[in-house]
């Protein structure tokens, strides 16, 4: 799996690079893995203001529909055209042509509270270790029902 360095992430699995007073978004690989095949994106509207930590659109898989969080708060700038028609694009390049918004950060303080690639790598594992945990517990409440 892939966390390129240079990015900023968040906990809800959403990246950031920062180029200037810039933020292009999108979901981070291992997010679009977890959700499998997206098949619909909600985008906001240019100039659309968003504000950190609320959802600012969408994605919907063949498995379930998820909110998708604004890791800085600003007003959208652009919207990543290609996806409402083809919402594939995040699967197939989430770090590239699958960036959802680029917004005009109000504050650069938001940027303290997100992770280094190296970070988000050691949070990944952490999220999938309470995966197994959790997938483990409810093996063992099966067998104890048989």
């Amino acid at each position: 799996m892939e966390f390129p360095e240079g990015l900023r992430y968040s906990k809800e699995h959403e990246w950031v690079l920062v180029e200037g007073n810039t933020a292009t978004i999108g979901i981070t690989e291992f997010a679009q893995e977890e959700l499998g095949d997206i098949v619909y994106v909600e985008l906001p509207e240019v100039g659309e203001k968003v504000v950190k930590d609320d959802p600012f659109g969408a994605v919907e898989s063949v498995k379930a529909v998820s909110d998708v969080y604004a890791p800085v708060s600003g007003a959208v700038l652009e919207i990543n055209d290609m996806l409402p028609d083809n919402p594939e694009t995040i699967n197939d390049d989430p770090y590239g042509d699958g960036w959802m918004i680029r917004v005009e950060m109000s504050d650069m303080e938001d940027l303290k509270d997100l992770m280094s690639a190296e970070e988000y790598a050691e949070y990944v594992e952490q999220q999938k270790g309470d995966e197994d945990e959790e997938e483990e517990d409810e093996e063992a409440e099966d067998e104890e029902k048989d």
